[in-house]
């Protein structure tokens, strides 16, 4: 199981901005610390070029933003105050997706620690999100022929808005989105299936939703690949979700998507998504128990 990380590339935020970028690299040093990298080898994630990003996204929302010409209406929706170290770190973030893809169609399974940007549109990006990583990277893959039918969960707390509408009528790709129904996005998408849960779901009503969902994703996608969003944002002291899941409840959750996914025979390539807790360290623990779990299920 190969990992891929990018918090080396970080970009300058303002005093008390909500996105936690301090996540990834306290997130890469426990996975030093807990005797993970000594198992499964860290790459440093590479830059996607402008021909990848382009196989999904409009090439002239892209040119804007990485030469800062993006009309401030459009960066005020991103949420991200534009830099040249915001273009590295998007290049590389996204590039590790595609990467654990690769990996995960070799291995089995693969982590990006970072990734999960479900957020951007074809040509425009929204909530911290400026490409939207899982696009690309099937979009790469696919061109590739490495892989033509894909799954993806999404089980941030906030809907995959983006790559719904960018999968919308590709028969090929399988959405699956289970988030809080009264939460951002609060104009939805569609995606192929779509489960939205009401304020303070707790662990048993969100694993059986999920349980259901799964089934119902992994019979009618027909996956040769999946990509797995394992937000941290559903626990129930996050600054920035409505559902009430507990720490052992979001491993819970790991534990029936990655093995209905090593029994269904599918590869997964697992993205961090949100995770905006009170205290950060709950953020790092549930994104450190997702890659634990990943590693008991695909141990080689």
């Amino acid at each position: 199981m190969k990992i891929f990380y990018s918090d080396p590339f970080t970009f300058p935020l303002p005093p008390g901005h909500k996105f936690p970028l301090s996540k990834y690299a306290l997130l890469r040093q426990r996975v030093m610390e807990s005797g993970l990298a000594a198992r499964h080898p860290l790459y440093l994630s590479r830059a996607v070029t402008d021909a990848e990003v382009c196989t999904v996204h409009a090439p002239a929302y892209w040119r804007d933003f990485r030469l800062g010409q993006l009309r401030e209406p459009m960066m005020r929706r991103i949420g991200l105050p534009w830099s040249p170290q915001l273009v590295q770190r998007t290049r590389h973030s996204v590039g590790g997706t595609v990467e654990a893809c690769r990996a995960a169609m070799r291995d089995g399974c693969a982590v990006n620690l970072a990734g999960g940007t479900h957020h951007a549109f074809r040509d425009y990006g929204a909530g911290y999100c400026v490409l939207n990583d899982s696009a690309v990277a099937l979009g790469v893959l696919r061109a590739e022929g490495a892989c033509q039918r894909a799954l993806i969960i999404d089980c941030d707390v906030h809907q995959g808005d983006g790559t719904a509408a960018i999968f919308a009528n590709d028969p090929d790709v399988f959405t699956f989105s289970i988030h809080a129904s009264n939460n951002f996005p609060f104009r939805k998408q569609v995606s192929r299936l779509d489960i939205a849960l009401p304020d303070g779901t707790d662990d048993f009503a969100y694993l059986k939703a999920l349980e259901q969902g799964l089934q119902y994703a992994l019979e009618h996608s027909r996956a040769e690949l999946a990509i797995y969003l394992a937000g941290a944002d559903p626990y129930r002291d996050d600054r920035l979700g409505r559902l009430a899941l507990s720490k052992a409840g979001l491993r819970e959750r790991d534990v029936l998507v990655l093995s209905a996914l090593r029994q269904a025979g599918i590869p997964v390539a697992i993205t961090l998504a949100g995770g905006y807790a009170r205290h950060i360290e709950d953020t790092v623990e549930i994104h450190l128990q997702t890659i634990m779990v990943a590693e008991t299920i695909y141990p080689s």
